[in-house]
């Protein structure tokens, strides 16, 4: 679709387990380092270059972004780091996606399961939207997964049901 606006929904990549630290302190995994920098560079090859970027305050959701956009090779002013998002849940979500300015035509959220591929699946048309990325966003996606969803409206209109999943791209 040309002239779309287009929200890429990425899950971080894998994280180190619990263990002793609080959640929101887990680092990434060696695994984790290497599935970020591989969408970094699968993102760019894909042209999917964001104008804007929202990340999680998480350590592992922010070292995820740091590997994305040295492969997108993108200024760090284009993300915004988000407390909010860390909890966020599909409706807390919306809001931030609505609240975008009107000329970020190309979104990427780097944030957590199962909010990540709960938005997809809500925001979703089923009609229009490729049936396997449909019922892969229903039944959550793994670390490093992210969804391409488009619409010919701005962020600030998008509805549930009424957008365009295009694709669910999961780390090989």
């Amino acid at each position: 679709m040309t002239d779309a606006y287009q929200l890429i929904l990425l899950r971080h990549a894998q994280a180190e387990h619990a263990d002793s630290l609080a959640d929101h302190l887990r680092p990434l995994a060696l695994d984790g380092r290497r599935q970020a920098t591989a969408v970094g560079a699968d993102l760019r090859e894909s042209a999917l270059v964001p104008d804007a970027v929202l990340v999680s305050s998480a350590v592992r959701t922010r070292q995820t972004w740091d590997l994305v956009r040295s492969g997108l090779e993108v200024p760090a002013e284009v993300a915004t780091l988000s407390e909010a998002l860390y909890e966020a849940g599909v409706r807390s979500l919306l809001d931030l996606v609505r609240a975008v300015p009107g000329d970020v035509r190309r979104l990427l959220v780097v944030g957590h399961e199962p909010t990540m591929s709960q938005t997809a699946a809500t925001l979703a048309d089923a009609q229009t939207s490729g049936s396997a990325a449909l019922a892969r966003v229903r039944t959550g996606v793994p670390t490093a997964t992210y969804s391409v969803l488009e619409s010919a409206q701005p962020f600030g209109d998008w509805i549930a049901g009424a957008v365009r999943l295009v694709s669910v791209v999961a780390p090989a």
